[in-house]
């Protein structure tokens, strides 16, 4: 086998990927597109809240706090503490 080696000269005419490397960028480029695919519909199905949503805790959440400062004020039990 070694002096079948020797017998081809190496240089960048006879070294190429040939077929094989050509399939395994192939079957990368068709796994990116799956994965690329697959990422696409997880991405959609997020389902991120809206600004006016997120207003409207935080008025909550305020109103709330309002109404728990102004029972401890008035010495009562705040509402849903029991």
């Amino acid at each position: 086998m070694l002096p079948l080696a020797h017998a081809i000269p190496l240089n960048n005419d006879t070294v190429s990927p040939g077929l094989l490397g050509f399939g395994v960028f192939l079957a990368l480029l068709v796994a990116l597109v799956f994965l690329v695919r697959s990422m696409n519909k997880q991405m959609k199905r997020i389902q991120a809240p809206r600004e006016a949503d997120l207003k409207q805790q935080e008025w909550e959440r305020a109103q709330a706090a309002r109404a728990a400062a102004a029972a401890d004020k008035a010495g009562e039990e705040p509402a849903g503490s029991a």
